[in-house]
């Protein structure tokens, strides 16, 4: 049987509002109940035509947990040594990594290449796939073997503590299916139960009051850096997060600009043929594009940028601050969009595309510099 290519949506089916569940089945007895859970969570998905995340949330429980009820059937649960079984990604061939989080979903095609970690970091520095593992957050693997209307779909997905998927790795029709097999085989974990145990998600950090924070030695210390990732070192030793971060910089390092910024952007980028680095993440990882962007569709509250090896599907709506943000390095400034939600946490991060050695691109600062204040549209 021929293995199923996951199809491209313009908008992620997550668009589509989940019904209330309509079943007898309460979520909370479901979960000591694997086989229930797996039947309520199947027909959900399948009645209200949704993504395994959004029928799990219709139902009340984790991705992770509607997933491990389907061990011993579509799913094979995978011994939790994650780095190791990350580094032998690359027998697959090509493949669709997807990152997401709540608010924005990255899909890129490619190759994992030149794995490596430091500690309980991982690296995947490929061609078309680059990614920043934190194993620290990762909790649940699983492979997905399952029928679908279009064939057989294969799949790896990692979760984290509280069952949110951090990472799914798609296979193609090309991808070496057999490699994948062996993989499966290798890595299957001699604890095949249908059920996980997830811890609920922290509450958001409170903010220290700015009050609190030595800005002048914060200002100061970000002037003096010399390498772009010094910027969460700085953080972390002053005790304020991204968002804060950003209102009591310097004006010359951080401008908040209209949340029209990302289309005004993208459009830019695709008229002006402005090459560049997109960001989207969550706690377990971090899935960046690098290279051109050549087709922006818009579709209710979504932003999609559609491409053959590349696709983002990002909720506008989402989006409550952007930032405009500078950060001295030895090569010169580094210039970056960053988005964020309701509580803070970071959408996507957009900067121009560049290696390590080289200057930004003028055209991109020189884009960046069109984005409008907030308001002023």
């Amino acid at each position: 049987m021929r293995a199923f290519t996951p199809i491209k949506h313009a908008v992620p089916i997550s668009e589509l509002q989940a019904k209330p569940l309509n079943s007898p089945l309460d979520a909370t007895v479901s979960k000591r109940m694997p086989e229930a859970l797996r039947t309520t969570f199947l027909q959900v998905k399948k009645e209200q035509k949704l993504r395994n995340r959004d029928a799990a949330i219709a139902i009340g429980v984790s991705e992770g947990e509607a997933m491990a009820a389907c061990i011993g059937i579509e799913a094979i649960r995978l011994r939790p040594d994650f780095i190791a079984l990350l580094e032998e990604i690359p027998q697959l061939g090509a493949v669709m990594a997807l990152t997401r989080n709540d608010s924005a979903e990255h899909e890129k095609e490619g190759t994992y290449e030149n794995m490596s970690h430091t500690g309980l970091t991982g690296l995947a520095l490929g061609r078309e796939i680059n990614l920043r593992m934190f194993y620290a957050q990762w909790y649940f693997g699983c492979a997905v073997i399952e029928e679908t209307a279009h064939g057989t779909q294969k799949s790896l997905q990692f979760f984290d503590h509280h069952g949110t998927a951090v990472h799914k790795i798609f296979l193609r029709e090309d991808s070496n299916h057999a490699a994948f097999d062996a993989l499966v085989a290798r890595w299957r974990d001699h604890d095949q139960a249908p059920d996980l145990h997830v811890t609920p998600a922290p509450p958001a950090i409170v903010e220290i009051p700015d009050g609190d924070v030595d800005v002048k030695g914060f200002q100061a210390a970000w002037h003096g850096m010399n390498d772009a990732h010094q910027f969460f070192g700085i953080m972390r030793s002053h005790g304020v997060n991204r968002t804060q971060a950003l209102r009591l910089g310097a004006a010359e390092y951080a401008r908040q600009v209209d949340n029209s910024a990302l289309k005004i952007l993208l459009n830019i980028a695709v008229n002006d043929a402005i090459p560049m680095m997109i960001f989207v993440g969550n706690v377990g990882l971090i899935q960046i594009h690098s290279g051109p962007v050549t087709h922006i569709k818009l579709n209710g509250a979504w932003i999609n940028v559609l491409g053959p090896a590349f696709n983002l599907h990002l909720l506008e709506t989402n989006i409550v601050n952007s930032w405009v943000v500078r950060k001295p390095t030895s090569e010169g400034g580094v210039t970056s969009l960053e988005l964020f939600d309701q509580h803070g946490q970071t959408i996507a991060m957009l900067f121009g595309e560049r290696r390590p050695g080289q200057a930004e691109l003028p055209a991109w600062r020189d884009a960046v510099t069109q984005l409008p204040d907030p308001l002023s549209l």
